[in-house]
């Protein structure tokens, strides 16, 4: 190869003139400072203390909550669990007031009639025992036990049928994403990782029950969600929990809506290769 800094002689730097552009050492050494940038990622450095006043008890309590823009997105499960890049906001989206022990996902945090608020503080305030927290994060166990604290709360205020839905179907995304991380050297790991599959499963076949009697009686859009996502939804959770001609139905009826956008519908024709493929 021709010497690219010839001519440099003149300017004393003789020395130099074989010089590479790209230095391999210089290559390593950015491929390391790469690799350890992404591994001193910590969870820790998303999470924030979020101010809530409790619409049940009045009372202003910290809640950890996920920093804006700070994970991004990776891929959706086929029942439309989001997966993100090193951590998992989801652990963080039921908030539980530590005073009265109400508790909700955020979604619907602030909604409570008076009447609701009286039912809570009579089955649920009258004997809570507050849980002090400790770590800098929610663990999994964190996560899935203010998920069901939000669950039994949406049933006591009498919620919509779908807001008890969506949080039996978030309670489930949280119990799979414990096992996903569940170390292999957990005392009993098999067993535990049968006991989290069925408790997850007990989540998703109330999470379709649910779903499938709000799409019949509650208008759209429901928790966030148009016509179209709810029956794709519900025709996924029919096909996990084995109800497989339940969710040909759902399917074929998302195929035919004019409503439905060509992406749903691809979803759709996917669900429809799982159930062909006899995948759970």
């Amino acid at each position: 190869m021709d010497n690219l800094f010839s001519g440099l002689e003149e300017f004393g730097l003789n020395n130099l003139s074989n010089i590479n552009i790209y230095d391999d050492k210089e290559k390593e050494e950015a491929k390391d400072n790469k690799a350890k940038s992404q591994n001193a990622f910590s969870e820790e450095d998303i999470i924030f203390d979020k101010t809530y006043s409790c619409p049940v008890c009045d009372s202003e309590f910290k809640s950890k909550s996920v920093k804006t823009g700070r994970v991004k997105l990776h891929s959706l499960d086929s029942d439309l669990r989001p997966r993100y890049h090193q951590a998992d906001p989801l652990k963080y989206d039921a908030v539980l007031c530590p005073k009265c022990g109400y508790a909700s996902l955020t979604r619907f945090f602030k909604y409570v009639t008076y009447t609701q608020s009286e039912w809570i503080k009579k089955s649920i305030s009258a004997n809570f025992k507050p849980v002090e927290e400790s770590g800098s994060i929610y663990s999994y166990d964190d996560a899935i036990a203010r998920h069901k604290m939000a669950l039994v709360n949406s049933i006591v205020k009498k919620a919509k049928t779908s807001e008890r839905a969506y949080t039996c179907l978030k309670t489930a995304w949280v119990i799979r994403g414990k096992m996903e991380t569940l170390a292999q050297d957990t005392p009993d790991y098999k067993k535990v990782i049968v006991q989290l599959k069925k408790e997850e499963m007990e989540f998703i076949s109330n999470a379709y029950e649910g779903f499938s009697e709000a799409y019949m009686t509650e208008t759209f859009p429901m928790c966030g969600m148009d016509e179209s996502t709810i029956a794709l939804l519900v025709a996924e959770l029919a096909r996990k929990v084995g109800k497989i001609d339940e969710s040909s139905r759902w399917i074929s009826r998302i195929l035919i809506s004019r409503d439905a956008n060509e992406r749903i519908k691809d979803k759709a024709r996917e669900i429809k290769e799982l159930i062909k493929e006899g995948r759970n």
